[in-house]
């Protein structure tokens, strides 16, 4: 499973994948997690099960989803508490509802 966090410019998201990566590690689980600025989700699409992204970029939800619908993909805004508080389990059992449904 490859999942992709997206923000304003990719840096404080980095803090997060490693929160994120102790968590599935902890769980036995083989997660490959990156963070990415969002003006290169079009390119990291074909390579992702799930994007979630920052609070930041919220407001770009919509026209994402749009453009990964039509690729089966998800895309999820990450919650605020989640991201500012950097629980890394509670972002990574997001990510791994998102793909499993």
């Amino acid at each position: 499973m490859r999942i992709v966090l997206c923000c304003a410019a990719g840096m404080s998201t980095s803090m997060l994948v490693s929160k994120m990566q102790s968590a599935a590690q902890g769980r036995g689980l083989a997660i490959d997690i990156k963070a990415v600025p969002v003006a290169e989700f079009e390119r990291i699409l074909p390579d992702a099960d799930v994007v979630l992204l920052g609070p930041q970029v919220q407001f770009e939800a919509a026209r994402l989803t749009a453009i990964a619908a039509p690729q089966g993909k998800s895309v999820a805004v990450i919650d605020m508490m989640d991201y500012g508080m950097m629980r890394g389990e509670q972002v990574l059992d997001k990510a791994l509802a998102l793909h499993a449904s």
